[in-house]
């Protein structure tokens, strides 16, 4: 009798009551509401990290481009990535013959991450993905909002 008595109480004790249970959901939902912020920071950081490193890339192509044309910056705004993407001659005319001697300078268009589009302007706008300033060679992002530039110091459209 003694030991069916132990048996009984044993087997009734291996399972979780739900008080325990609800205390493990709620310590879950808890560290839930701290984690799951900190990823969504991560990935806007990520992406605006790589954006630097696209303009980065962007800006030296160009700078190579203007210095194997003796001091002529592409015209990105009229030919849109044409003369980045094809072989130009000195003069920066396309050029598909033994005379186009410099160029590809970039492989793909490149596509803004923060608005995927890869349309250049002179200014922000609508269907915008890149502001080109023809005279410096500066080039910078825009962000979904039309008016609004990428900030690369702060990784943050303004």
């Amino acid at each position: 009798m003694f030991t069916s008595k132990l048996r009984s109480s044993a087997f009734r004790r291996r399972g979780f009551t739900l008080v325990e249970i609800l205390i493990v959901v709620i310590i879950l939902g808890i560290l839930a509401a701290i984690v799951i912020p900190q990823f969504s920071n991560a990935s806007q950081l990520s992406r605006a990290n790589s954006l630097r490193g696209q303009l980065q890339i962007l800006r030296s192509q160009i700078q190579f481009y203007k210095v194997q044309h003796n001091d002529i910056l592409p015209n990105l705004i009229t030919s849109q990535w044409a003369q980045m993407q094809g072989t130009t001659n000195v003069g920066g005319t396309l050029d598909n013959t033994a005379t186009g001697i410099f160029g590809p300078y970039v492989n793909k268009v490149p596509v803004n991450e923060l608005n995927s589009l890869s349309t250049i302007a002179a200014a922000p706008g609508a269907n915008v993905g890149w502001v080109y300033n023809a005279a410096t060679g500066q080039i910078t992002a825009t962000n979904q909002t039309p008016t609004q530039i990428f900030n690369e110091t702060t990784g943050v459209v303004q």
